[in-house]
């Protein structure tokens, strides 16, 4: 079948490049405020596993999240950085999938953050990046 707008598909490599930045966004808005806050979702969880003193352990986890999305905004180390955080968004979906009272957001959205961290993973960080293809 013939696509609708075959001139939008020159514009191909944009997709990933939003998804980056839109992604990068929101991990630095977690990461954020999982280090300013008193109690977070790692703050939690950590307390569960019996993590002492929790409040290091989720600024650690916290600046992996905040570090993750600059490097995404920047569109330097992308994969790396889609792949460290596909492994938190994976284990923040399996514990709002068991308890949803931990997570502060709901499922739909860590599943969506998930697929889309999963996406860069694979495709790459698109344009106007420091990643370069080999």
């Amino acid at each position: 079948m013939l696509s609708l707008f075959p001139s939008l598909l020159d514009f191909g490599p944009l997709a990933p490049t939003f998804l980056r930045f839109v992604v990068g966004f929101i991990f630095i808005d977690i990461g954020y405020f999982s280090i300013i806050r008193t109690k977070s979702t790692w703050g939690l969880l950590l307390t569960l596993l019996g993590k002492n003193p929790e409040s290091v352990w989720r600024k650690i986890l916290g600046g992996i999240e905040l570090i993750g999305g600059v490097i995404l905004l920047m569109g330097l180390y992308t994969q790396g950085a889609a792949l460290v955080l596909v492994l938190i968004t994976l284990f923040k979906l399996l514990v709002e999938y068991k308890e949803p009272s931990f997570v502060r957001r709901d499922f739909i959205f860590y599943l969506l953050l998930f697929v889309v961290t999963l996406s860069l993973l694979i495709t790459g960080p698109g344009a106007f990046s420091f990643d370069l293809p080999l």
